[in-house]
């Protein structure tokens, strides 16, 4: 990655979970970040007060959403990261009985939105140099029951980035940060004790080293990165 003091991130989805410890640690670290989320009032409580961090509440499906992102982008003039962390975890049922809107709805924020909005902000992307990031799963090259639909979205949303790495000649991650303890970890796991599972802000600093590390395009796991960048 380009490295410079004036860096600027976009992360979806940055009200909860790993979204939030990444944007107040990018912050923390001196980037600018531009995050979303659809709850309003839900993403100004939760983000750290920072004039680093951009909030823009709204929809990452919506293209004047997506617009809205990429005007604020613009204003910054120019853009080091993107990271697709916002994700659909759908409904937890066998494929025989999953029906095709279910699958549409996944897909649509989990697939379709990463897509469209990284269409917008390429060529900020490609000027500066940057990393694309796709937050994965392990469910994306695993076959667990139940998971199909949600697994399919982040199987497809890891070829989605590595080929947009590819076609545009920019550094590209399809990451998996692991089991964390998380309200869509504990939403899969409805009433199971999810107290042993590591929270976001231990896995953040290993991305952080990955992000910032000479490391080439390709799909990782949180679990096999140092914090000198990837050992695999």
């Amino acid at each position: 990655m380009n490295r410079s003091h004036n860096e600027v991130a976009v992360v979806t989805g940055g009200s909860a979970g790993l979204g939030l410890a990444l944007v107040a640690a990018l912050a923390g670290s001196g980037w600018s970040v531009i995050t979303d989320a659809r709850d309003a009032g839900r993403l100004h409580t939760a983000l750290p007060s920072s004039s680093r961090i951009t909030s823009l509440a709204g929809d990452v499906r919506d293209p004047d959403h997506q617009d809205a992102i990429a005007a604020a982008v613009a204003r910054h003039g120019r853009l080091d990261l993107v990271v697709h962390n916002a994700s659909e975890l759908g409904p937890m049922l066998p494929l025989a009985e999953a029906t095709a809107n279910h699958l549409s709805t996944v897909l649509e924020t989990n697939l379709i939105a990463p897509l469209t909005l990284s269409q917008r902000l390429l060529p900020y992307l490609i000027a500066s140099r940057g990393t694309l990031v796709g937050i994965s799963s392990d469910a994306a090259v695993e076959h667990y029951p139940t998971w199909g639909t949600y697994a399919a979205s982040k199987a497809a949303l890891d070829h989605l980035i590595l080929t947009l790495g590819e076609e545009n000649g920019i550094r590209a991650f399809a990451l998996d940060p692991g089991d964390m303890r998380t309200a869509m970890h504990q939403a899969a796991f409805p009433g199971e004790d999810i107290s042993d599972r590591p929270l976001p802000e231990s896995v953040v600093p290993h991305l952080l080293a990955l992000f910032a590390s000479d490391t080439a395009s390709g799909r990782y796991r949180a679990a096999d990165l140092s914090l000198e960048g990837a050992t695999r």
